[in-house]
């Protein structure tokens, strides 16, 4: 048995080499795997299941291939694509997991998450998400025209973008004691999460932290967990 897991592909349309390379995992490992996890950003920016284009149908077309082929596929939301819901569930099979989730691999209890939440020392981005995730604003927001949608979603992506710039290395990374907190309120001994863009295995105290990298036009990063072990592929 195999496990799958990525996250950060940041999925646009000014990339494609990063579109061919998940193509490429899709259609040559995932089929292979028990589970693939999406652990959050397959999409650099996602403004409601209403959108369509030709990279978004190759996406749910590769998501619906491996799914119907019998392999399992899971999502939880990043910070680029919270607002995939049902819809997108339901035309690729593909399973949406709240933010936390506890999963079994080979007898060690390993949580999962997107891991903008960990980062509690970005202040003014915990209190943009806390915003962002209230059910009523996303309700509004998907009742908008997708065009103001678009435009609303583009200024947002420039203001943090410029605001990111004036941020340290420290205060978009984890907050060690806080994740410790977490993975003991959630009782694993294993985590493993994205968002950072900072590949990497630590040894904690109690618990493995595993930090999924992110996918640039010539690397994949891609985390296999078998019965033998974990590693970056």
């Amino acid at each position: 048995m195999t496990y799958y897991f990525i996250a950060d592909l940041h999925l646009n349309e000014n990339q494609p080499e990063i579109t061919d390379l998940f193509l490429q995992f899709m259609q040559e490992k995932a089929p292979l795997a028990e589970s693939v996890y999406i652990l959050g950003d397959l999409f650099d920016f996602w403004i409601g299941d209403d959108e369509e284009s030709e990279l978004i149908s190759t996406v749910k077309n590769a998501i619906k291939t491996l799914t119907t082929s019998g392999t399992k596929c899971y999502f939880i939301c990043g910070n680029r694509d919270f607002l995939i819901g049902k819809r997108f569930s339901e035309q690729t099979g593909m399973i949406i997991l709240p933010d936390y989730h506890i999963i079994d691999l080979f007898g060690t209890s390993t949580l999962l998450c997107h891991g903008d939440t960990l980062c509690t020392d970005d202040v003014k981005y915990q209190q943009f998400r806390k915003k962002v995730h209230q059910k009523w604003r996303q309700t509004i927001f998907l009742m908008f025209p997708l065009s103001w949608r678009i435009h609303i979603a583009e200024k947002i992506r420039a203001k943090s973008k410029q605001e990111k710039r004036g941020k340290s290395a420290e205060i978009m990374d984890v907050n060690n004691e806080f994740t410790s907190q977490i993975v003991a309120k959630f009782g694993t001994k294993q985590l493993i999460h994205g968002h950072t863009h900072r590949q990497a295995i630590h040894q904690h105290t109690s618990f493995t932290r595993i930090v999924l990298g992110d996918w640039k036009e010539n690397y994949a990063s891609i985390l296999r967990v078998t019965k033998q072990g974990v590693e970056f592929i």
